[in-house]
């Protein structure tokens, strides 16, 4: 058990899809010595892999948590590892992994080097301030190039990346690198599975290169050192290794630099050195400051700072359902120590959760703890009610951490249950997989008895379906795809609404005077603005009238799609003595949602894809002109290792089964990533036909 946090690292493995990251993180397991043997994915046999579908998918589905240990410098380092997904449907959880990870190692392929999907996890570490080494892998595939990588990750991504190491040979013939600190060569032994290596002199055709970049190297970290910068402009000969390595970490987590190391995971090149760099430059929980939050009771700013004797705040980043221990609760813990069978504050529901036991993780197996200390990852199981993003403190001293932002989905099928047992055992099993994933939305359409699961993309929501099967044996039928549109109006209306109802005894009544418009630039949801004076209507009332149109919005008045935003301004109304309440309030702003929308001109909006397809040359013509049959845009092309990538903007309706499409196209020579852009407005024909679509499915329902 590491006692000192300073040997302590929490970090997630990221990358684009198929760059390596299983690969990479079974290789870690393997020389940390977690595991025997090396799982591999294309065998359906990796650790971190152990969902079915991953499985035989041969993709990361589920983000997982490891615990493994390695030895540095003859000191004992205790490594949290979480392995996140690379495709796109499954953003989640790459982004509440990374809210509560202190590092990360992207993992780049060294023939695609930066990928989309490089670019929108790369996105989501910058926000949530996560300080990164990047390792350039698959150094022995044909077509691989170290520098060109590097050179994209600077264009592309806005960083400063800096080489660590540059490698000797490449494709079949890479063998090691040279390690620009030692300034050593690395060979790995081929017959050995690369387990040992030889520390040599630099190869002679290698060692003005290797001089060169050892100088760069130094010169990006003198900015952040100014003991080096004095040296480096005095004596570049007199900084040692060990001052390099201070000044790298310190560049490191600062995020001015990011440092670049290069292997081959998947012939066992250079992973004990990224373990290396791993405890080297990326921070520990005492590096990173204090955790902010805010106090419950008095809204004011607090801290935590990642020490054992103060009081207890943690995040809950990820449920899963284990078939053997029930609901887990995977738990960050920022400060303070959790205790299983100890009492613990949920700040959501302000309701105090027992925490029945304690689990230090590998991947889908649990050893049991009894004790988690301050910047440390766990999961815990007891919880009757917790959500992804809850904060769980010490209920004497309450904080509210920062939650985590989830995208909206974009995907809809409607689903239903074969027979009459399915049928109850499917809201059960629709409930334990909501919890586990926020972007997973179920909802219940009343006028056509469907049930709706909503999700990122057509491989997110397969997978739920098959899960539904597999794990919680609820066989369903599932119609086509439906897309996920929403409603927006275009120009402001005044209206008056007055809500009478009178029945024997007490009556009902609201009176309100309310302007409708479109949000302003910025803001999303609902802008109420309560500009009502002299108390015509009473401030108990005012916000059942805000209520009123956050639910109203659910439904649009075209089709019934959720309304993005708006801004109300409640100007006036009256209220009577005894039949005015909170309800009749509610029930008015509803109604006068209901009327007044029809007069804001409203509009309709599709989800707006962002493709990039990379095809060989000669297809490029077919692949085009498939996208303007599509309603795409095509914003850019560039060519790349002798094929071209052509990036476009697509409506996420004309994309339905698009993989198919460019197989026969391509003769299956093209790839394809597809992630959500942004809503836009319907053309009217489209729109026209989107609504009687959508009017004849609920009347024929």
């Amino acid at each position: 058990m590491v006692k000192n946090l300073k040997y302590t690292r929490n970090i997630g493995i990221m990358a684009h899809i198929d760059a390596g990251k299983t690969t990479t993180t079974e290789r870690i397991l393997f020389y940390t010595g977690i595991t025997h043997r090396m799982g591999e994915v294309h065998d359906g046999a990796a650790t971190m892999d152990w969902m079915v579908q991953e499985q035989e998918r041969g993709i990361t589905i589920s983000s997982a948590a490891t615990t493994a240990f390695w030895k540095y410098n003859n000191e004992d380092f205790k490594i949290n590892i979480i392995d996140t997904p690379g495709h796109v449907d499954f953003t989640v959880e790459v982004e509440r992994s990374l809210r509560v990870l202190d590092g990360a190692v992207a993992v780049f392929c060294a023939v695609g080097g930066v990928e989309p999907q490089s670019e929108t996890v790369w996105r989501q570490a910058d926000r949530y301030k996560v300080p990164r080494i990047a390792f350039v892998n698959k150094m022995d595939r044909s077509g691989a190039d170290f520098l060109t990588v590097v050179s994209q990750i600077h264009e592309k991504l806005g960083a400063n990346p800096v080489p660590l190491q540059i490698p000797i040979g490449s494709e079949e013939n890479f063998r090691g690198v040279v390690d620009l600190i030692s300034m050593k060569a690395v060979i790995w032994h081929e017959d050995k599975l690369g387990v040992t290596y030889d520390l040599t002199d630099i190869p002679g055709e290698l060692a003005e290169e290797a001089h060169e970049w050892r100088g760069r190297l130094i010169e990006s970290v003198a900015d952040a050192d100014d003991t080096i910068l004095e040296q480096f402009l005095e004596n570049p000969e007199s900084i040692t290794n060990e001052q390099l390595i201070a000044a790298i970490r310190k560049a490191a987590i600062s995020m001015s630099i990011v440092p670049v190391m290069c292997g081959a995971a998947f012939k066992n090149k250079g992973i004990q050195r990224l373990l290396d760099a791993i405890v080297s430059f990326l921070p520990s929980p005492l590096d990173i400051d204090a955790v902010k939050g805010i106090n419950p009771r008095n809204d004011e700013t607090v801290e935590r700072r990642p020490d054992n004797t103060e009081p207890l705040a943690a995040l809950a980043f990820k449920i899963a359902t284990d078939p053997f221990v029930g609901r887990l609760a995977f738990l960050r813990v920022y400060s303070g120590k959790v205790q299983a069978g100890s009492n613990v504050l949920n700040v959501r529901t302000g309701r105090k959760e027992r925490i029945n036991r304690l689990y230090q993780m590998h991947a889908n197996k649990q050893n049991p703890k009894d004790v988690i200390e301050a910047g440390d990852i766990c999961a815990a199981v007891g919880f009757k009610d917790l959500r992804t993003g809850d904060t769980l403190c010490d209920e004497k001293k309450p904080i509210l951490l920062e939650s985590i932002n989830f995208p909206e989905p974009v995907i809809g099928v409607a689903i239903e249950p074969k027979t009459q047992a399915d049928m109850d055992k499917l809201g059960v099993a629709l409930n334990k997989l909501a919890e586990e994933d926020p972007t997973f939305k179920v909802k219940y359409d009343d006028q056509s008895g469907q049930t709706l699961i909503n999700g990122m993309g057509e491989l997110h929501l397969e997978i739920l379906v098959d899960r539904l099967k597999r794990e919680f044996k609820v066989e369903c039928n599932q119609g086509p795809p439906q897309v996920a549109y929403k409603e927006a109006i275009t120009v402001a209306v005044e209206h008056r609404e007055v809500f009478r109802k009178q029945t024997g005894g007490r009556g009902k009544f609201a009176d309100i005077i309310v302007r409708i418009s479109p949000a302003d630039e910025g803001h999303s949801g609902l802008q109420f603005i309560d500009e009502v004076k002299g108390g015509n209507i009473p401030k108990e009332f005012i916000p059942s009238v805000q209520k009123g149109f956050r639910e109203a919005m659910q439904n649009g008045v075209l089709a019934g799609y959720p309304v993005e935003n708006l801004k109300v301004e409640l100007l006036d109304g009256s209220f009577h003595g005894v039949d005015s309440d909170s309800l009749s309030f509610e029930i008015a702003a509803k109604q006068a949602f209901r009327h007044a929308l029809p007069k804001t001109r409203p509009v309709l909006l599709e989800p707006i894809m962002k493709v990039e397809v990379v095809t060989p040359e000669e297809y490029m013509g077919d692949v085009i002109s498939d996208f303007n049959k599509r309603r795409g845009h095509v914003e850019k092309m560039e060519g790349k290792a002798g094929a071209r990538i052509i990036r476009a903007k697509v409506p996420l309706a004309e994309q339905f089964g698009y993989v198919t499409v460019l197989r026969t196209l391509t003769s299956g020579r093209a790839t394809s990533t597809m992630e959500f852009s942004h809503y836009e407005r319907v053309s009217d024909d489209i729109s026209k036909k989107i609504l009687e679509s959508a009017t004849g499915r609920k009347e024929s329902a």
